[in-house]
């Protein structure tokens, strides 16, 4: 019902930037929340930064002040600008919404598969 697909990751040095995009697509569809998480090996899955239909956001204590995200809801796409990267955050960021089925109005969570970011020192 809902695809979404991450583009932005690669390769950056510490103190440098990359903003990440996540685009949904299908139909029948609304999405609510829209979400990013990331996940290094070895470590457990964590939520980065959120954004709520009505604007609201909220962001993990490691990236606030560095990382904001943003959303157009005319494009189905959300977006995460990653500023002052630091080697911590090397990790394969994935993209998440909550989306209602306008046919029968079920909620269901929906993944990316994951764009890799490499922060060097």
């Amino acid at each position: 019902q809902v695809q979404l697909v991450e583009s932005g990751g690669g390769l950056v040095q510490a103190g440098g930037s990359l903003k990440l995009s996540c685009a949904a697509s299908g139909s029948g569809f609304n999405i609510h929340a829209m979400n990013w998480y990331r996940q290094a090996p070895g470590k457990q899955r964590e939520l980065v930064a959120g954004v709520t239909s009505g604007g609201s956001t909220n962001y993990a204590d490691s990236v606030k002040g560095r990382f904001t995200i943003s959303r157009d809801k005319a494009k189905n796409t959300a977006y995460l600008q990653m500023n002052s990267l630091k080697p911590e955050d090397t990790a394969v960021y994935l993209c998440n919404a909550g989306a209602r089925s306008t046919l029968t109005w079920k909620y269901m969570d929906y993944w990316g598969k994951g764009t890799l970011v490499t922060v060097s020192s």
